[in-house]
């Protein structure tokens, strides 16, 4: 009657020395553990390979997966069968020692497991981990971690891990808009300040475009970014119509009449091509010298051409400075301001994911320099203004020493400090020459 009493009083304070508490979630884990039924075989790794495509998706930690990774490494197909439950019983010496853990994390850890309801801890009469087979491997007996709510919820991590991919695809497109965007509204901005527009209105769009632009990368699901770049879209667009009202009011310009006599934004069927250059003689002073093979032109059938004329007027401008040695007529596997292609791709590697190539030509480099201008926000007027000033290839070498460079290292952006580049290339004070040397001496001193 005593021994009746005490052992009832034990069990009902919930004191008795080696039992584990027990908390709601884990009693739920025991439950769906309990009620789960093999009805056709699986196989194990399936099931993890589910999980593992489903943790980022659930909030699951990496020590988590990895935990259960880990668990998985000790059991066989034949636990999945019907009539089977998938157990495995590895110490806790060897836990901690292949986990790297200690005593006590080792405990959290297998509670987290259960109340996440990823396992189910089936206990012992002595509290000790074990498991016997028989000759054909199926488990007899066995103590340790129960595997069976994976089995159970393996209908439920394939549906998250394909939502969370479709979920992925929708930010990243979402981003790319965004991005577009943005790079949009950098080119207004430039435009509105090379063509002296300005104005209240003006000033208000551009704070919007500012307000709209900021936290988009930080929203965390795709309906509330889908809004946020909704706006940033909006607010381009109203800006693109207020710069278009502005010059439409301010009349043809000289800047206007040059940037529609060559548009040399390869990006969109409605764009003017590059002016195409002719073979020029090397210079003995590398100073400006022209490709021997002009890049192909990117134009969609039926575009309008720059006439015949103003390209002829272009490349006899261009000519006038270069002095021509019989008879040494530049390839492109020569050298432009003393650089090779392969090297100025060592010194601006941004290029690289635009080439095709590995041993790129100077036409493609040009090509390529094209694309990375658009990227870093530098406006197709002064790109033009850029070729026609200081030659295709030269201005392409100051698109990759701008991407080259830190962006602490500009006070505004990448596109005004280009525009400043060109600046100095019309007034005869840029030497591309000395930046390419600085540019090689520090590669230099950082490989020390």
């Amino acid at each position: 009657m005593m021994d009746t009493v005490q052992r009832g009083s034990v069990l009902g304070c919930g004191q008795a020395p080696g039992l584990r508490k027990l908390t709601p979630q884990m009693l739920g884990t025991i439950e769906v553990a309990e009620t789960h039924r093999f009805t056709s075989d699986m196989h194990p790794g399936q099931v993890l390979a589910a999980f593992k495509a489903a943790a980022p998706y659930l909030g699951l930690r990496p020590s988590v997966v990895h935990a259960i990774d880990w668990l998985f490494r000790f059991t066989d197909a034949v636990d999945w069968q019907p009539s089977s439950r998938p157990i495995v019983w590895p110490s806790a010496a060897m836990q901690q020692q292949e986990l790297g853990l200690g005593p006590s994390q080792v405990k959290n850890l297998n509670r987290y497991l259960v109340e996440l309801g990823l396992v189910v801890m089936k206990d012992s009469p002595n509290g000790k981990r074990y498991g016997r087979r028989d000759a054909k491997g199926r488990i007899i007996e066995a103590y340790g971690f129960d595997l069976s709510p994976l089995a159970g919820r393996y209908a439920e991590f394939q549906a998250a891990a394909e939502e969370g991919r479709e979920e992925r695809a929708r930010l990243q497109a979402l981003k790319r808009r965004a991005t577009i965007a943005r790079n949009g509204i950098r080119q207004l901005l430039e435009t509105a300040v090379e063509q002296g527009i300005s104005g209240e209105e003006w000033e208000t769009l551009r704070v919007a475009s500012a307000s709209a632009s900021r936290g988009i990368a930080g929203r965390s699901g795709s309906i509330e970014m889908e809004i946020a770049v909704a706006r940033l879209e909006q607010t381009q667009g109203h800006m693109r119509r207020c710069l278009e009202a502005a010059l439409e009011a301010k009349g043809p310009t000289q800047a206007q009449t040059s940037s529609e006599s060559v548009n040399l934004d390869p990006k969109g069927s409605e764009n003017w091509p590059h002016i195409t250059t002719t073979n020029q003689l090397q210079n003995l002073k590398d100073t400006v010298i022209a490709s021997g093979k002009s890049s192909p032109s990117r134009v969609s059938p039926g575009e309008n051409q720059p006439s015949s004329g103003f390209a002829s007027r272009v490349n006899t401008d261009r000519t006038t400075n270069v002095q021509q040695r019989p008879g040494k007529v530049r390839t492109d596997s020569g050298s432009l301001l003393k650089i090779t292609p392969m090297e100025l791709i060592k010194l601006a590697p941004r290029l690289k994911p635009y080439l095709n190539s590995h041993a790129p030509s100077w036409p493609e480099i040009v090509d390529a320099a094209d694309w990375l201008r658009d990227e870093m926000g530098i406006s197709k007027f002064i790109w033009g203004d850029a070729c026609l000033v200081m030659g295709r290839e030269q201005a392409a070498i100051a698109v990759a020493v701008v991407s080259a460079k830190p962006p602490t290292h500009f006070r505004g952006s990448p596109g005004g400090y280009f525009h400043g580049m060109v600046s100095k290339a019309k007034a005869g004070e840029l030497h591309l020459a000395r930046t390419i040397w600085g540019m090689r001496g520090a590669g230099e001193r950082h490989l020390k």
